[in-house]
């Protein structure tokens, strides 16, 4: 059945991650804002946890969430197409199946007939359906600019000299974009994605911090690279998150620690020895969003919390990330440099203690010390210390060598809050619909 519309319409589909899922809604808001009627197109089981967030009214929204059936093999029922807790074994299966689903975006696609098509980078069959029904396609890129701009770079020429520490950095890329998967390599989807891209590409960050690098990308591909964030996620106000804005109320402003890792992180049992007693000789008060694989940890989780008693509070759920670091006790963001998390800590002036663990994150690491606005903690022998933990964050929170590193992270924050790159973005889009 065909819909009646009046005003264009854009069909969006993100990769089935959180991390990308989650900039892609805050687009699909923006869009719709600007009276775009929106279709945001993934797996019954993401959909059901955007339903439960209620970030989206639905029904009575112009974000229609509109549901895409993968196959379900015997590896991968419904509630794996999704990489939320998916068990590392099953990946591989997952990426074939969403390749598997072309057929059926196909179908939505001419039931729905949208002026556009939003995909991200490693689905370039979504812009190639669009291409045969006569649909305009661009990519939206979710992570930072300095990344896209290496990985471009070593994928197009990848005989080229590098430095030390390029080198160094290019061994982060073939973990990022490793496999093949239905006989493609994935780095080849992901050229193919920006090769496909009408025009311009959508990018989730701002000139404001990385205008070298969108420049840089923008002569590698060859296409001009269209800033549209920062996108953040929304501060909602949650039952559960009372307890932690209150005890976070109790303490003096600039004074405690946020340490998160993300929403699918999961860092090693050394890694996370080494962070307690880091936080621990740092005598620094703290929220720790901890999160275990598997296992029954409820003894390691109470032991971490009878040693910092009052000084620390663990919390082994999902936390309001966004909400705690705009939070006036907050002084400091203990972070994995996943690109989310990289803009919301920069976005609310929080000094950002950079720990990149794998893929994009090493590279948005950069970008922060490049500001100004973080530390990176040096690895021994690829190795966390505790008491370079301790020191950084001592330097970051108290320490009058950090005074410079916080007003300028609050300056950048300020500047950034006022950008209007996301207007920008809006009307290049409405441009090709």
């Amino acid at each position: 059945m065909e819909l009646q519309q009046q005003n264009p319409s854009i069909l969006m589909l993100p990769w089935l991650a959180q991390g990308h899922i989650s900039p892609y809604l805050q687009l699909a808001k923006k869009l719709s804002a600007r009276n775009f009627i929106i279709y945001f197109c993934s797996t019954p089981i993401n959909l059901d946890s955007i339903r439960k967030s209620g970030n989206v009214q639905v029904e009575s929204s112009s974000i229609q969430l509109i549901d895409l059936h993968l196959p379900s093999p015997p590896q991968l029922p419904p509630h794996h197409h999704t990489t939320r807790s998916l068990p590392p074994h099953l990946f591989p299966f997952l990426i074939p199946a969403f390749d598997a689903a072309k057929p059926n975006f196909s179908n939505i696609l001419s039931t729905l007939k949208p002026n556009l098509v939003i995909y991200d980078f490693l689905q370039p069959w979504a812009a190639a359906a669009a291409n045969e029904q006569d649909v305009e396609s661009v990519m939206f890129l979710t992570t930072g600019a300095a990344g896209i701009y290496s990985a471009v770079r070593y994928f197009k020429n990848p005989n080229m000299e590098h430095s030390i520490q390029e080198a160094e950095l290019n061994k982060y890329l073939l973990q990022w974009f490793g496999g093949t998967e239905n006989g493609v390599r994935n780095k080849d989807r992901f050229l193919e994605c920006l090769e496909r891209s009408s025009n311009m590409v959508l990018i989730n960050t701002s000139r404001m911090i990385e205008a070298q690098y969108i420049d840089y990308v923008s002569v590698l591909v060859g296409k001009q690279i269209v800033p549209v964030g920062p996108l953040v996620q929304e501060c909602g106000n949650k039952e559960e998150d009372v307890h932690i804005m209150e005890w976070l109320g109790k303490k003096e402003p600039g004074s405690v620690v946020l340490v998160s890792f993300g929403s699918e992180l999961f860092i090693s049992k050394e890694d996370m020895e080494e962070i307690a007693m880091g936080l621990e000789l740092s005598k620094i008060c703290f929220i720790w969003a901890v999160r275990f694989q598997g296992g029954d940890n409820t003894a390691l989780l109470e032991g971490f919390s009878k040693r910092f008693e009052e000084r620390g509070l663990m919390v082994q759920r999902w936390v309001p990330q966004a909400k705690i670091l705009g939070h006036s006790s907050i002084g400091g963001f203990v972070s994995h440099c996943g690109w989310n998390s990289t803009l919301e800590g920069i976005i609310n002036g929080v000094p950002i203690i950079a720990m990149p663990m794998k893929n994009d994150q090493p590279f948005n690491a950069k970008v922060v010390t490049e500001l100004g606005v973080g530390i990176k903690v040096p690895r021994e022998n690829g190795k966390l210390k505790s008491e370079e933990i301790a020191r950084i964050i001592n330097e970051v929170i108290e320490q009058e060598g950090g005074e410079i590193l916080r007003t300028r992270a609050k300056e950048v924050g300020q500047r950034l809050k006022g950008e209007v790159e996301t207007n920008v973005a809006m009307d290049r889009i409405l441009q090709l619909t």
